[in-house]
């Protein structure tokens, strides 16, 4: 089945912790062309466990959106998907978590080294859907793996490709290797999404140029800033560069959802503003605050006292 056709070139990442349905919102505002629940367990949908079911919720305002999915069984995927295949626009397999948590059990990047598995996961479920399946993969395992793999997928019955750059073994270290994804991209005839160190407008640009890949994914920079996909839409447009809007008013409207969807939680909140300060001068001072505060009130009086803080 083909992947339908996406408004813009920037994605956001599914991000633990993140990407819940305020933030995909407010980043769909500023020019997200597609989001996706954080990495949900298909054994823990399948179990019914309150706390991940309440994760696997979406609404119209942040579609289009993907449903991301992570597990070994063919079968046990493939009914969780089917749970809510009818509330997202495509389910999406993760086979590129490097979290040595997952990794133990057999998920996530654990996968990479079990092609033929791969292939009967992505066949059974891709078969039993009416939506696009997608894949997320790394580079390999502990060495570069994707060239082959990525044709295992599509055979197997894949709409789009997502390649974060790097191995398990280098999880978030180092640097992401681009020349693989532009190689990744000569392989299939399927989209590929491009993924790792993309953090600015340039960067955007840069692998979407060197690499050919259809889309980029956004993840880090997304966390820290939203307003970042409308700043790399329009340079990708223009040429040009965008003011960069303010952390408060960010917050503000990242709270405002929070409220909007029954979302608002202290602990997620201190941990989107603290994200929102990181680049900020007196960001350290600002999220030793954070960190003091124990009310959600406490917290939007820190917020709105930010300009003394800025430097």
């Amino acid at each position: 089945m083909k992947l339908f056709k996406l408004k813009g070139k920037i994605i956001l990442a599914p991000m633990e912790g993140v990407t819940n349905i305020p933030f995909k919102v407010l980043c769909k505002k500023y020019g997200s062309s597609l989001a996706y629940t954080s990495q949900l367990s298909a054994v823990a949908i399948n179990r019914k466990s309150e706390r991940i079911l309440k994760q696997a919720r979406s609404v119209s305002e942040e579609r289009p959106v993907g449903l991301q999915l992570f597990g070994r069984n063919p079968e046990v995927l493939l009914k969780a998907a089917k749970k809510f295949e009818k509330n997202f626009d495509l389910i999406d397999l993760n086979f590129g978590c490097p979290s040595n948590k997952i990794v133990k059990q057999g998920y996530g990047s654990a996968l990479l080294k079990e092609k033929d598995r791969i292939f009967d996961i992505v066949n059974i479920v891709s078969e039993g859907l009416k939506k696009p399946l997608t894949v997320k993969i790394r580079s390999g395992f502990k060495k570069v793996e994707a060239l082959e793999l990525v044709k295992v997928i599509e055979r197997a019955g894949a709409s789009a490709i997502t390649i974060h750059a790097r191995t398990q073994k280098q999880g978030y270290s180092g640097k992401a290797d681009w020349e693989l994804i532009k190689k990744v991209k000569s392989k299939v005839g399927i989209p590929v999404i491009g993924n790792g160190d993309v953090i600015d407008e340039e960067s955007a640009e840069r692998m979407l140029k060197e690499t050919g890949c259809d889309y980029v994914m956004v993840g880090r920079g997304a966390m820290k800033n939203p307003f970042l996909f409308k700043r790399i839409n329009h340079y990708l447009k223009t040429g040009k560069k965008l003011k960069q809007k303010d952390k408060l008013e960010l917050f503000k409207e990242y709270y405002e959802l929070c409220k909007k969807y029954k979302m608002v939680e202290l602990k997620n909140l201190k941990v989107i503003l603290s994200y929102f300060t990181q680049g900020l001068g007196g960001s350290k001072k600002i999220r030793e605050r954070i960190n003091k505060v124990k009310s959600v009130n406490e917290l939007l009086k820190i917020n709105n006292k930010f300009n003394k803080f800025i430097i």
